[in-house]
């Protein structure tokens, strides 16, 4: 049997787009002479709908996409994945997580997700009722065990044993001569490595050929890596499709040895391009084709720029230099040089006058007190006005650049430069931001040197350094990836890490008070295995001290 994979990107709601993405890949497959094509977890409707699939006509359309593939599905089998309503006659949940296999004209058959996952990221017990069977599916004169992507991951790769069902078990222990699995896979670091793990261990257990297929592209803050796979009965992973890009191939399952493999990609190019996949269909699938951001002459809003350049292209990216009476000279220069090694636009609006003119209007009011925190979020709130003028005049999406690090502690400013339509960096620590771009630096020199090389400073008063505020970076990134992303108590950092317990209490209270402002932050970019956003509940009110 030769398996048409199609690793395709696509958008929540769009059947009539989805449909043509399928179609398109199911006959490049054709012509490659797959006997039978595979498709991701949810591919016509596109993941996560969510509370879409609530809407009264959302259900009814897209099996009306799915009769339409149906009658098109002519010449070999097309699996698809799409959302069903569920029609047993027991309580449960409306709908179902399914995969249909298309041929002549109609349904041959389907299987509904069993394992449905509730954690982190996913809700899908809001949505939808298990498989109450796992049978096999006869294709092309083969058994073939088909799975949605929970389905297939085992135990071990799980934080907790999570359900009391093993769909993949229950398929060998009826007789199955390969394992298909539809997902749709949210990329985190060192995840595409992990899955590799998984799917070759399935496939040695079973001892049949895993064929893996996930989806590509971003929805909202999640981003969909692609890297599917093809394991032998064996164990080899046989075939590694590309990360973070459409692609469709072709693979023969009586001759696996021979596949071509492609190892992943380092870490640093890894969030490069996830950031680069995320803003693109972020900005484009929301209906945007420019951007817009603050130039700060800082590294931050410097890779900001690059990833948007790279994703949309540098004449679609609009810079603007916003310097004060503290801005150092390189902030000015190092934008200007970042721009014309970029090719984006860059326009310097000075501050200086508009906040004398605030402070002097407030002045009747503050009376003699003496300047502090008032008189610096004034100027990242007056950058604000200008931006979004900016935005508003020309159509471009704003672009917030903080990164995790800033974000955790509540070093931002709400309505000031917090003030955006994605939050590009705001998952990636201040460290990573470091190596992604000396990554990006390694054959010439993109993010100038300088910008790398200084001190990070907000330059909202004098002679000021973000050391004056934070710990170390060092230090702070790895006391967060503790308490955010492991969610350890700092009792335990303190007294099991090691860590000096005055730096932990006060990150830790940092943390907890500045819930308020992530809660009303622009939606951002999941890269790591904890993001603040949708997989990140915590209330803003709570007196919970640990």
């Amino acid at each position: 049997m030769k398996v048409g994979i199609a690793q395709i990107n696509a958008v929540i709601g769009d059947f009539p787009g989805n449909a043509k993405r399928i179609l398109a890949a199911y006959r490049e497959c054709i012509e490659k002479g797959a006997d039978v094509v595979i498709t991701p977890e949810l591919s016509l409707t596109g993941y996560p709908p969510r509370d879409l699939v609530f809407k009264s006509q959302f259900v009814p359309k897209c099996l009306q996409a799915l009769d339409y593939l149906a009658d098109e599905a002519k010449v070999i089998p097309l699996i698809v994945g799409y959302v069903d309503h569920n029609t047993s006659a027991n309580p449960g949940k409306p709908f179902r997580n399914a995969a249909a296999v298309l041929f002549d004209g109609k349904i041959q058959s389907l299987q509904h997700k069993t394992l449905l996952p509730t954690y982190d990221v996913f809700d899908e017990w809001r949505y939808f009722q298990p498989s109450e069977a796992c049978m096999p599916i006869e294709i092309c004169g083969q058994r073939i065990g088909l799975t949605i992507c929970e389905d297939i991951w085992t135990e071990e790769y799980l934080q907790r044993p999570l359900y009391e069902r093993n769909p993949v078990q229950e398929l060998v222990e009826q007789g199955v001569d390969a394992i298909f699995n539809l997902s749709a896979s949210p990329y985190a670091l060192h995840k595409p490595a992990r899955r590799q793990s998984m799917i070759a261990d399935v496939a040695s257990e079973a001892g049949v050929p895993v064929i893996y297929c996930n989806a590509i592209g971003a929805q909202d803050q999640l981003i969909f890596d692609g890297h599917s796979l093809v394991a032998s009965a064996k164990g080899e992973i046989v075939a590694h499709f590309p990360g973070f890009e459409e692609a469709v191939r072709v693979l023969d399952l009586e001759n696996l040895e021979a596949a071509e493999v492609n190892e992943p990609r380092v870490d640093e190019e890894q969030l490069f391009r996830a950031l680069v996949l995320g803003l693109r269909d972020y900005t484009t699938k929301c209906g945007f084709s420019k951007v817009c951001l603050g130039l700060s002459g800082g590294i931050d809003s410097a890779l900001t720029a690059a990833i948007a350049a790279e994703a949309l292209g540098p004449e679609n990216v609009h810079g603007l230099t916003m310097p004060s009476e503290y801005s150092s000279s390189g902030s000015v220069s190092d934008s200007i040089q970042l721009a014309e090694a970029l090719g984006i636009r860059c326009d310097t609006v000075p501050i200086k006058d508009v906040f004398e003119e605030v402070k002097k209007s407030m002045a009747p009011i503050f009376g003699e007190t003496e300047e502090d925190v008032t008189e610096e979020n004034m100027q990242a709130r007056i950058r604000a006005v200008f931006l979004m003028a900016l935005s508003n005049k020309s159509g471009a999406m704003l672009l917030t650049t903080g990164n995790k690090s800033e974000l955790a502690v509540g070093y931002c400013t709400i309505y000031g430069d917090m003030c955006g339509g994605l939050a590009v960096l705001s998952d990636l620590p201040k460290v990573d931001v470091y190596s992604v771009s000396r990554w990006l630096n390694r054959e010439s020199e993109i993010i100038p040197w300088a910008t790398i090389d200084k001190p990070p400073s907000a330059e909202l008063r004098p002679d000021q350094k973000d050391s004056d505020s934070l710990p170390p970076y060092d230090i702070l990134d790895s006391i967060l990836e503790l308490y955010v992303e492991e969610q350890i108590s700092a009792t335990d950092i303190i007294e099991k890490h090691g860590y000096d317990e005055e730096t932990v209490r006060w990150i830790q209270r940092r943390v907890d008070l500045n819930e308020y402002k992530r809660q009303q932050a622009a939606p951002g970019l999941r890269v790591t295995t904890k993001a603040f956003g949708m997989g990140r509940r915590y209330p803003i009110v709570q007196r919970f001290i640990d």
